[in-house]
């Protein structure tokens, strides 16, 4: 079994930073891509952004500047620091890796962070 836990949401101001973090545990032989999603009420689930296991990344436009996402390969683990928080992020935050076992490759999925960001 492979689980993806996140850590790191809560309820911040404004202009203010958080950090989320995501660990993959379990049988796993080789984790390609990692990335981060977003879901707000109402709302489909977007795309924030992603890195590879070389390092390279890519981000929603809408976070471009703001949002920093780093992975320790080590730990198995995803980060996404977020700075200059908008209300506007506020949502439901998803860690997402695509995880080699035994030859086979597919997509795992956390659980989910809230994120809140107060006006």
């Amino acid at each position: 079994q492979v689980q993806l836990v996140e850590s790191g949401g809560g309820l911040v101001q404004a202009g203010g930073s958080l950090r989320l973090s995501c660990a993959a545990s379990g049988s796993i032989f080789r984790i390609n891509a990692m990335g981060w999603y977003r879901q707000a009420p109402g709302k489909q689930r977007e795309l924030v952004a992603t890195i590879t296991s070389g390092g390279s990344t890519n981000y929603a436009d809408s976070v471009k500047g703001r949002f920093t996402i780093s992975r320790d390969n080590a730990k198995n683990t995803v980060y996404l620091q977020m700075n200059s928080l908008k209300p506007e992020d506020t949502a439901v935050y998803y860690c997402n890796a695509d995880i080699v076992r035994v030859g086979l490759s597919r997509d795992y999925w956390g659980q989910g962070t809230q994120v809140t960001i107060s006006s």
